[in-house]
């Protein structure tokens, strides 16, 4: 097998190779990096090169300067999010999961609602849905927040004969959100399918999600089943992949 060659721009090398001991752990949050010397021993480059790898993480907020004393690894670790948390109807009074969840981790969640309209369906969704191509469906675009930085950006469509009429094509806010707007409907999400992808972000994710340079993004695409198997919401949920994990847990039988 041939050998492959990594053609990326050194200091991209080696941001990535930090990155990784960022992400996996290896290097925990307030860890100091080693010394600019030492980094340039290490990877066998030169002072300029290690300082623009170091600076691409710095815009990505994973290293932080402090004056006088070195570069550090940021306090706050990746946080792992947990989509299965946010599947389930809120309990009665209480609001949408995303903010009990936030909660939990002693943080402030959010969310801001950027658009509902009725839009045609993209290939994927009308397949999930089961209409044809280009068929209208309800849509809501929402930005959720943490601690008021942005953190997922979220297309939600939802069959047009079902969301007609109902707060699904309201622009104010879902009290519980949509799992808990489709119970009280009649349709209770039984079972939900999830395809998790990374991909570099469209221009709308880049500017929403406040992404810098190419780091690349986190797609969930989920399509959520009622009662006889029926698709009631399709949702593409997009994070930045330097700053959130993606947790699943499954109960093997």
């Amino acid at each position: 097998m041939a050998k492959h060659i990594d053609k990326r721009p050194t200091a991209h090398r080696v941001a990535a190779e930090v990155r990784f001991l960022i992400m996996s752990g290896e290097w925990e949050p307030g860890r100091k990096l080693p010394t600019t010397a030492q980094l340039e021993e290490q990877y066998g480059t030169s002072n300029v090169t290690i300082q623009r790898a170091l600076n691409i993480l710095k815009a990505e907020q994973l290293l932080e300067g402090r004056s006088g004393s070195g570069v550090f690894v940021r306090d706050r670790a990746p946080q792992t999010i947990e989509p299965a948390a946010y599947a389930s109807p809120s309990t009665a009074g209480e609001p949408y999961s995303w903010v009990t969840e936030a909660s939990k981790r002693q943080q402030r969640g959010s969310n801001r609602v950027l658009n509902v309209c009725e839009a045609p369906t993209p290939v994927r969704v009308a397949k999930a849905l089961g209409v044809e191509p280009g068929e209208v469906a309800a849509l809501r675009v929402r930005l959720g927040l943490l601690d008021n930085e942005p953190a997922e950006l979220t297309h939600s469509y939802y069959p047009l004969d079902l969301a007609s009429g109902t707060r699904l094509l309201d622009r104010r806010k879902i009290p519980g959100g949509s799992p808990t707007l489709l119970t009280e409907m009649g349709y209770p999400p039984r079972e939900q399918d999830d395809i998790v992808a990374a991909r570099s972000a469209t221009t709308e994710e880049y500017e929403l999600l406040e992404i810098t340079g190419d780091t690349p993004v986190i797609e969930v695409f989920r399509i959520v089943y009622s009662d006889d198997r029926r698709p009631v919401e399709v949702t593409v949920m997009v994070k930045p992949a330097h700053l959130y994990k993606m947790g699943y847990h499954l109960t093997v039988s």
